[in-house]
Parts: structure tokens; C-alpha cells; sequence
């Protein structure tokens, strides 16, 4: 199969090389298009590799009928509409740790900048003034350095700060605590603590609904009186408009902006203020920095389509090679112990809860726990609707609540996995575990504990544990032509009930369902159809 690529934003040679150096990529150039333009040409393609300019909206999304890979040359991805690319089953990658480096030395140098009110006294200079007295700085040595959001690039510029015999502090819930002592950062434990105490702030932090004005006047308010505040990361997290205020107000001593909420900026009140350095989003606008990213981007997005190996994906399940040998045995079994407990199910799915257990307990659960997901929603989605991307979506749309719990130890077993499925007042419970390290097997269904091979057409027979019984479902099977592949029956006691999971080589017709069911001491038999293999990871 050949494959359609765009190229809606300008990429570096090297970067384009990559794609057009693969024989199953066509790639198509085409920057500056129109939201309205993009939306009719995005159509045939099944990648697009983008970096800042190009929006993908709700609208440009909803005509890419065949696009299976957004491929972002860069960490930011608040041009992309993620939740209905998801919807769509279509992947979003970023290629994060390529501007780093480039981003934190803006941060320093923007620091420096307002340190040393190095614009303003270089513009009274161009104007052939010479007001050395006007433009005293401050020293850096000795200042403390707030950084709130200590992630990659906060962790450099921690790095830079700490040279600069800055004191730096960090608020960031996910940071390591230990990481942070080694890079001569003293965390803390809320935004509140840090923001009395630091003279410069620097915002690294990720844009989200959480962090959408999370820098406000409430905050503004807490701060040290002749602070300076430091934005290299996403417009918005700053309310601009507070911002203004609290420099026009004397509270903000000036302010250095290399990211705004509106981009370009239309309201010039802030970027017209003198205290304000700013520049037209540039930090990751080092040649080195280009060049890494759209290599990253360029592969990645190959390596997707062309290998179906994903990597730094936002809404799809993100597994390295070496584990993936070892997931992959288990992302088949999961699947079909989902298809299984939903058609064993009469009424809407409402509740899964998943142990994982054993040697299982230990890998990466999230692509398990996808996958499953998947299986699950399979018996009634239109074949193809389905994929790793918008399967957890679909069934949170659904109101379907999903959870799981890992065991390092499984009982009988070296590894085990058990699904429970509540829909309305009935509970089903499907358990699995592997043979021999690969051959996926049903091990529980409904507390009968059996062996069955999750392949193929299957019958799952409830029924009487009396003489006769097994006997009577080969009869009916024979007098109807289908041959038995595998047969497995577990019971709990002797003379109550038991359950007889049967895989057949042909799809039994309704007629022989109802044979079954005819039987005096057979309790309902249905048939469960699981494929003949998995789905693609």
C-alpha cells in the first residue's frame, strides 16, 4: 500500500528526506492553505506532519476520511484539536525534547533581558540617545528563581539559573523530588509558597484547561512587589489583561513574553508597555532545534504508518520495542476476553473492572487495558469504526466506567487476568492467562473454571451436570454438519451445574442455537463469534 502524506508547514530538508526517501510514501507539499482550503485537500491523505501555522480543527478533521497519523514537529499541540482526532481513531504525535535546549536558553536570555533592561536601553541608544543612568540593572547572583512547571525545559533552565548562582525554587506536583535536590532545586508544595518568594518566575508549564489562566490577578497579588515574570511556554497560561494591570500598578517591576494568547496579537496594551520584552515566538527557532524536530517528526510518522510502531503519541498507547515483544502475546488475549464478555452480556455494558496478576502485573497495563477496551466495544461497532485511539474515548462516551487493578502474585497460574462486566444487574466474569508463555487461553467464565481456545465460532452452553449432556451437544452439532475444534466443560459441584465451551469450524445457523436450546438439561446456549486473530496493536 502506498501511502499520502502532506506537508502543510514548511520542514527542513532533512526532514522532508526521510519521507520521500520511503517507497510506500507519496508526499505532497502545500503550506499557507486556508482552514476552508486545508479541509478540502486534507481528504485523500493518511499523514500530515505540521508544525505552528497549520490549525487542525474539528471542521478540517471531520473531511480527512483516510488520516491515521498527525505527526507535530514540535511539543506544542494547542493547534490540534486532540479530542476529535481521537474521536476519528487518528493519532497525535509530538515530538517533545527536540527544542529543549533552545527553548530554556530563550527563557535565560529573556531573563537577561529584564535583568539588565536590555531592549529599552538599546532602543533610547538606535534613537541617538545616551541614558546611562536611566537603565541601572539587577544582578542575577543571589536572586531566587521561581520556575513553575519543572519539566524538561524548566529542568535546563534550572540547570542555567543554578550556574548563574541563582537560589531557584520550583512548584510542579509531578516533578521528582529527588531529581530536583540533584539539579539544586528546592521544591515545593503549592503555587502560593512560591510566588511570595521568588524576584523572577518563569513559566514552563504544558497549556490545559487546568493551566488556562493560571498565572491571574489572584496570583499577581501574592507576589513579591517589583517582580519579574517570564513566559516562554503558552499563551494564555498568563492572563494578559491582569498581567497589564499589575505592571501598570507598579506590582510587576516587567515582564518578558515570548508566547501570546492570540497570536499574532491584535490588543496591544501589553506588548506597548515599556516594561514589556517580547518576542514572536521564537524559542524554538534555533536552527539546531528546527532540524531535530522535524527529523523526529518525519520518522515518527513513517515509522506509524509504514511499521505501526508509535511513539510519543497524546491519545493513543505509547510502548518501547523491547516491550512490545512481550505485550503482544496479551494484547491478542485481552482483546478476545473483551469480545467474550461482551456477547456473553444481554444488556448494556455499564461497569468493566480488570486484575491484572503475576508476571502481567509487571509490564505496561495501559495498552492491555486499550486493547481490551477495544474487544469489548467490537460486537456492536461498525466494522473498522474501531482502533487503539478511539477506543477508550467511544466507551467513555458510552458511560462505560473502566478500571484496573495489578497483583504481583496469580493465584494457579504465573500470570493471570480477570474481567468482570457489569451490565444492569447481571456480572459476567471472563479470566485468562497464557500457555506456554504465548497461546492465549480462557481459564473462568462465570466462576466455571475450564480451558478454552479464544479463537474461531464459539459456543458457550450453560447446562445440568448429568449424564448425557455433552453427548447430546455433539449429537445435535453432527446431525447439523458442524465439527467440533476444541471442546473444554468446567462445574463447581457434582450433579449441579456446569458449563460446556465449545469452538466449532462452522458458523452455526440460528436453527441449530435453537436445537441446542430444545434440550431438556442445556440452560441457554449462545453463540460467541471472536475471529480468527487480533486486531492490529
Amino acid at each position: 500500500m502506498t501511502y499520502n502524506v502532506l506537508i502543510s508547514d514548511k520542514l527542513p530538508a532533512e526532514g522532508l528526506a526521510i519521507l520521500e526517501n520511503e517507497p510506500d510514501i507519496d508526499v505532497t507539499v502545500k503550506t499557507g492553505m486556508t482552514p476552508e482550503q486545508l479541509t478540502e485537500f486534507i481528504k485523500p491523505f493518511h499523514g500530515i506532519v505540521i508544525r505552528s501555522a497549520t490549525k487542525l480543527t474539528e471542521q478540517v478533521l471531520a473531511g480527512a476520511d483516510n488520516l491515521k497519523v498527525i505527526a507535530r514537529a514540535g511539543a506544542g499541540v494547542d493547534n490540534i484539536d486532540v479530542p476529535a482526532a481521537t474521536r476519528r481513531g487518528i493519532i497525535v504525535m509530538n515530538t517533545p525534547g527536540g527544542n529543549t535546549v533552545s527553548t530554556a536558553e530563550h527563557a535565560v536570555a529573556m531573563l537577561m533581558a529584564l535583568a539588565r533592561r536590555i531592549y529599552p536601553a538599546c532602543e533610547s541608544l538606535k534613537a541617538g540617545r545616551w541614558d546611562k543612568k536611566l537603565y541601572v540593572g539587577t544582578e542575577l547572583t543571589g536572586k531566587v528563581l521561581g520556575i513553575v512547571g519543572v519539566g524538561r525545559v524548566g529542568s535546563e533552565v534550572a540547570r542555567r539559573a543554578v550556574g548563574l548562582r541563582m537560589k531557584v525554587i520550583g512548584f510542579d506536583p509531578y516533578f521528582d523530588r529527588a531529581r530536583a535536590a540533584e539539579l539544586g532545586v528546592e521544591m515545593l508544595d503549592n503555587l502560593d509558597d512560591l510566588l511570595p518568594r521568588a524576584n523572577f518566575i518563569t513559566i514552563h508549564t504544558p497549556m490545559s484547561e487546568k493551566t488556562r489562566g493560571f498565572i491571574g490577578a489572584q496570583q499577581f497579588d501574592r507576589m513579591k512587589p517589583g517582580v519579574a515574570l517570564i513566559n516562554c511556554a503558552r499563551g494564555g497560561i498568563v492572563d494578559e489583561a491582569a498581567l497589564a494591570h499589575a505592571i501598570q500598578a507598579g506590582k510587576v517591576a516587567g515582564a518578558a513574553l515570548d508566547v501570546f494568547a492570540e497570536e499574532p496579537p491584535t490588543d496591544r496594551t501589553l506588548i506597548d508597555l515599556p516594561q514589556v520584552v517580547c518576542t514572536p515566538h521564537l524559542a524554538a527557532s534555533t536552527t539546531e532545534a528546527q532540524l531535530v524536530v522535524a527529523q523526529r517528526a518525519a520518522q515518527q510518522l513513517r515509522d506509524a504508518l509504514i511499521d505501526g510502531e508509535v511513539r510519543f503519541a497524546l491519545n493513543a498507547p505509547t510502548v518501547e520495542p523491547e516491550e512490545a515483544a512481550k505485550l503482544q502475546p496479551y494484547l491478542t488475549l485481552v482483546e478476545k476476553m473483551g469480545m467474550l464478555a461482551s456477547q456473553l452480556c444481554d444488556k448494556p455494558v455499564q461497569k468493566v473492572e480488570v486484575r491484572y496478576s503475576g508476571e502481567v502485573a509487571d509490564l505496561h497495563l495501559k495498552p492491555l487495558t486499550t486493547r481490551l477496551t477495544l474487544g469489548l466495544l467490537q460486537s456492536f461497532m461498525e466494522p473498522g469504526a474501531l482502533n487503539m485511539v478511539n477506543a477508550p474515548a467511544i466507551a467513555a462516551e458510552r458511560g462505560i466506567e473502566i478500571s484496573e487493578t495489578r497483583r504481583s502474585v496469580a493465584r494457579n497460574f504465573l500470570t493471570a487476568i480477570r474481567v468482570e462486566v457489569h451490565a444492569g444487574e447481571d456480572v459476567h466474569v471472563v479470566g485468562g492467562t497464557l500457555f506456554g508463555r504465548d497461546r492465549p487461553r480462557i481459564i473462568e467464565i462465570d466462576d466455571f473454571y475450564l480451558e478454552s481456545v479464544p479463537v474461531g465460532n464459539m459456543l458457550v452452553i450453560p447446562n445440568k451436570d448429568c449424564p448425557g449432556v455433552i453427548g447430546s451437544i455433539g449429537r445435535i452439532l453432527g446431525d447439523h454438519g458442524i465439527n467440533i475444534a476444541h471442546l473444554s466443560n468446567g462445574r463447581r459441584d457434582v450433579g449441579g451445574f456446569a458449563l460446556t465451551v465449545v469452538n466449532v469450524d462452522a458458523l452455526p445457523a440460528p436453527e441449530v442455537i435453537d436445537a441446542l436450546n430444545s434440550s431438556e438439561n442445556i440452560l441457554g446456549a449462545k453463540l460467541v463469534r471472536l475471529g480468527d486473530g487480533g486486531s492490529q496493536p
